[in-house]
C-alpha cells in the first residue's frame, strides 16, 4: 500500500459497505467472522458505519442486520435510513416513468420487477426471475400493477441478454440500467446512485466525501467509488472496479475487509504468532542436512515472504550444498550459509542484497531460524539458528519492555535472543526435539578462530516440502 493511500486514511471518519460478495458471499450466505471484529473496531474508534447496497431495506440478511451498521443506503441511494429506521433521504420513481417502462418491458418481451420501500414485486414467476432474485429476497410475490398503489424505489429487468439490452431512447431521459446479475439489471433513476445516497448521509453528518471510504466489488459501485475519498476493491471484484480503485484488497474468503483496514490503520492489526504453535502455520518445511544431523524447520512465508523465497529458492537450486557453518558461538547461535566459509560472502536470488522484513509476530526465540546481515537491508544468503536457552530476564520484565505476553513467556521458558529483534529478519523455526538436539550438538563443537570450528560443520543439502 503506498504513501498516498495510507495518507488519505487519515482523514476517514465514515466507511461504508456493499453487501452482496463484499461483507458476504451472495451464492452461498458466507460472511466471515473477522466482519464482526471490523464493526465493533471501527465503533470503538467512533468511526460511522454504514451500507452501501442496491438490497432494499427488507434485503439485509439477519446477520448483517446484527452488526448494526449506523446508515442504510439501499436501493442503490434511493432509499436511506438510519439505524433506527428514521428516513434520511428518500425518492421514488414517478408514476409516468414506470408506465413507460412497463410499456417498454412488455414490448420487447421481458419480465419486470419493483423495489418498494416495505416489500417488492415482479410480473411473473419464471425460472429466470427467480434465478436472479430469490438468492436476495427470497420468494416473493407476483404483482405487475403494483407501482399502481405502493412507491417504486428501483425496478428489474429480468432476461438473459446481457449487456445487448438497452433501453428505449425515451426512457434514458430519466433511468439508467447497471447489471447486477446474469439474468437482471437494477434501473434506477437518473441522478441516483449508491454515491448519491451516502452523500445525504455525509450532509446529515456534516462530513466531505473525503471522510468516506468505500468497499465494494461490482459495476454498482463505481460511481461510489469516483465520489469517495477513497475506495478498496474486494479480490473477487470486477476487473474494472479494480482498476479504479485506490486499493485492492483479498477476497471475501481471505478477510479482506480486515486486511484492508489494518493495513491502512483503521483497525488495529491481529497478531499471530507462529512460534506459539508451529502445527498451525502454514507454509514450505526446510530440512537443512548436516554432517551432525537434521535441522527441520518451519518456514514463515507470511512474515517474511522475500525472505523465504530466497532461501526456498537457493535452497533448490542446490546453493547451500557443502557450505559450512563457518561461526558457532555456544549459548548463543550457529551461523551458516555463505558459501565462502568466511562470513565475507554470499548472495541472494534478488541480487547482492534484500531488505530486512521485520515482523511483529516472530521473534529471535531458541530455535528461531533468522538472517544474518552486516547492517540495516544487508540480506544475501546467510542466515543463523538462535541456540541460547537461558535468559537473565523474567516474562514480566519483558512485557514491560514491550514483548507481547506469549512471546515473553517463550523467552523465560526456553530462552533466545531478543536483543536481535527488529535487527534480524526471523523467517522460521525448529520443529522436533530431535533438531534441537543437533543444534545443540553443533553449539557444542569446539571453536577457533573467529568461532570457527576446528572441524568443518557442513551443510550436505537442504531439502524443501512445499
Amino acid at each position: 500500500m503506498d504513501a498516498k493511500t495510507k495518507y488519505k486514511a487519515k482523514k476517514i471518519k465514515a466507511v461504508f459497505f456493499d453487501i452482496d460478495d463484499t461483507l458476504r458471499i451472495k451464492d452461498t450466505g458466507f460472511m466471515p467472522e473477522s466482519i464482526k471484529t471490523v464493526f465493533a473496531a471501527l465503533k470503538k474508534k467512533g468511526i460511522v458505519t454504514g451500507l452501501a447496497s442496491g438490497r432494499a431495506p427488507y434485503g439485509v440478511v439477519p446477520e448483517i442486520q446484527a452488526l448494526e451498521p449506523d446508515y442504510f443506503v439501499t436501493i442503490n441511494g434511493a432509499y436511506v435510513v438510519d439505524r433506527k429506521g428514521n428516513e434520511i433521504y428518500t425518492d421514488a420513481l414517478p408514476i409516468d416513468v414506470i408506465e413507460k417502462y412497463v410499456a417498454w418491458c412488455h414490448e420487447v418481451g421481458i419480465e419486470f420487477g419493483f423495489a418498494g420501500g416495505q416489500k417488492p414485486a415482479v410480473s411473473k414467476r419464471i425460472d429466470l426471475v427467480d434465478q436472479a432474485i430469490s438468492p436476495v429476497y427470497g420468494q416473493i410475490e407476483v404483482d405487475p400493477d403494483f407501482y399502481k398503489h405502493s412507491p417504486v424505489y428501483h425496478m428489474w429487468t429480468f432476461e438473459d441478454q446481457g449487456d445487448a439490452l438497452q433501453l428505449s431512447a425515451e426512457l434514458l431521459k430519466d433511468v439508467r440500467l447497471v447489471r447486477w446479475h446474469p439474468n437482471s439489471s437494477d434501473v434506477i433513476k437518473n441522478g441516483i446512485s449508491k454515491a448519491s445516497g451516502v452523500a445525504h448521509v455525509l450532509e446529515n453528518l456534516g462530513l466531505k466525501a473525503e471522510n468516506v471510504l468505500v468497499f465494494g466489488d461490482g459495476p454498482n459501485d463505481m460511481e461510489l467509488f469516483d465520489y469517495a475519498g477513497l475506495s478498496v476493491a474486494m479480490g473477487n471484484g470486477d476487473e474494472a472496479l479494480k482498476a479504479k480503485a485506490d486499493f485492492v484488497t483479498k477476497t471475501v474468503e481471505e478477510d479482506g475487509i480486515l486486511y484492508a483496514l489494518e493495513e491502512l490503520g483503521l483497525v488495529e492489526k491481529q497478531l499471530h504468532f507462529p512460534q506459539v504453535d508451529l502445527t498451525s502455520v502454514e507454509g514450505p518445511v526446510a530440512t537443512v542436512k548436516t554432517n551432525h544431523g537434521d535441522l527441520k524447520i518451519q518456514l514463515f512465508p507470511e512474515q517474511a515472504p522475500k525472505t523465504v523465497a530466497n532461501f526456498v529458492a537457493l535452497s533448490k537450486d542446490g546453493y547451500y550444498d557443502g557450505v559450512i557453518f563457518h561461526r558457532i558461538i555456544k549459548d548463543f547461535m550457529i551461523q551458516g550459509g555463505d558459501p565462502t566459509g568466511t562470513g565475507m560472502g554470499g548472495s541472494s536470488i534478488y541480487g547482492d542484497r534484500f531488505e530486512d522484513e521485520f515482523s511483529m509476530e516472530v521473534f529471535n526465540l531458541r530455535g528461531a531460524l533468522s538472517m544474518a546481515n552486516a547492517g540495516p537491508n544487508t540480506n544475501g544468503s546467510q542466515f543463523f539458528i538462535v541456540q541460547n536457552s537461558t535468559l537473565p530476564y523474567a516474562a514480566k520484565e519483558l512485557e514491560r519492555g514491550g514483548w507481547p505476553v506469549p512471546i515473553a513467556a517463550l523467552y523465560a521458558e526456553n530462552g533466545g535472543t531478543p536483543h536481535l529483534d527488529q535487527r534480524h529478519t526471523v523467517f522460521g523455526h525448529l520443529m522436533d526435539e530431535t533438531s534441537y538436539q543437533v543444534l545443540d550438538a553443533i553449539a557444542a563443537v569446539e571453536t577457533g578462530a573467529q568461532d570457527k570450528p576446528l572441524e568443518d560443520v557442513v551443510i550436505l543439502g537442504v531439502d524443501i516440502e512445499d
